[in-house]
């Protein structure tokens, strides 16, 4: 009886998780409520209540839902032995970060709200910092992989691993923004892996 309890409890928690997701990427962050988000769920609200704090700890759990296996994923790639030269795994991070966003559209839904359907207003605005944090370990990442490639003699003469690593936070950032948040993003999926190539290309010596 303990451990049904216990299953039972885990699969209320992931379907608050997955209700949140659904209801936060129809009606945008701020005009979610946690009675939608229960009634999504099929729970009381006071079971809401039970699993997180509040609207904010429910939006956290829904990214690091998706976000702590995607970071596993694309550091795999970042951090893997197999690639003598950093610049390859670098490439080879960035292209499976958006592989995987074109293949799973759970990905694709929580990087859409954190995008384009979350305002920093109300309950929200004490936490940008915190939302931020994972495109700030993204750059901290490639800064060092970045350096060890300047220290290795490949990456291009005269090129600052520093600012290079910049460039290409800004680089997928403004991918990820035309994709999932702009109009003008259509079409871009396929263009995607070229793109990563030619961005690469030009910081290798």
């Amino acid at each position: 009886m303990v451990r049904k309890t216990k299953e039972d409890t885990e699969k209320t928690h992931k379907d608050l998780i997955d209700a949140a997701r659904q209801v936060f990427h129809q009606c945008g962050v701020s005009r979610s409520t946690l009675e939608k988000i229960a009634k999504a769920a099929g729970v009381t609200r006071g079971a809401v209540y039970w699993h997180f704090k509040d609207k904010a700890a429910l939006f956290f759990a829904m990214r690091e839902d998706v976000f702590i296996p995607m970071v596993e994923r694309t550091d795999s790639f970042l951090f893997s032995a197999a690639y003598e030269n950093p610049l390859d795994a670098i490439e080879a991070s960035l292209k499976e970060f958006f592989r995987v966003l074109e293949d799973c559209s759970v990905v694709r839904e929580v990087f859409e709200i954190m995008i384009s359907r979350c305002e920093y207003v109300d309950e929200f605005a004490s936490v940008q910092e915190e939302v931020g944090r994972p495109a700030h370990e993204f750059l901290r990442k490639i800064e060092s992989v970045y350096q060890r490639a300047a220290e290795k003699g490949m990456l291009r003469e005269g090129l600052d691993p520093t600012q290079a690593a910049r460039d290409t936070w800004a680089f997928t950032s403004g991918i990820l923004h035309l994709l999932l948040g702009c109009q003008m993003g259509r079409g871009l999926d396929q263009q995607i892996p070229e793109m990563i190539s030619t961005h690469m290309a030009l910081r290798r010596r």
